[in-house]
């Protein structure tokens, strides 16, 4: 009964066609199972973005990073970037490390 009416359908004739049927399968073929599939270039495609968008991060970081460098070139500004990085200090000096509640420490901001 269900065939009978499946095949008085006017698309159904089109579909049963040898080329047609073989067409389809391909299609379904290439898109689903193949190992080269429309799924997997997909996959791939957003991978290739995110790496594309790291690429970036890390240039514009390289970019900051050279010019600190630059920066550090002069003796003041590398006195001055040693002396809050890394708290050294000069002979007979001292150093007072002023930590307050509210504000954040450093450790906690780059992470």
């Amino acid at each position: 009964m269900f065939l009978k009416k499946l095949k008085k359908h006017k698309y159904f004739k089109y579909i049963l066609n040898p080329y047609i049927a073989v067409f389809i399968a391909f299609v379904v073929w290439m898109l689903f199972f193949d190992d080269n599939s429309y799924l997997f270039h997909r996959e791939l495609n957003t991978v290739i973005n995110e790496k594309k968008s790291e690429i970036e991060l890390y240039q514009s970081e390289i970019e900051k990073d050279k010019k600190d460098i630059h920066k550090l070139e002069n003796d003041d500004n590398l006195e001055n970037f040693a002396r809050e990085e890394y708290y050294m200090k000069k002979e007979n000096e001292e150093i007072y490390i002023i930590e307050y509640e509210n504000k954040p420490t450093k450790a906690s901001t780059n992470e």
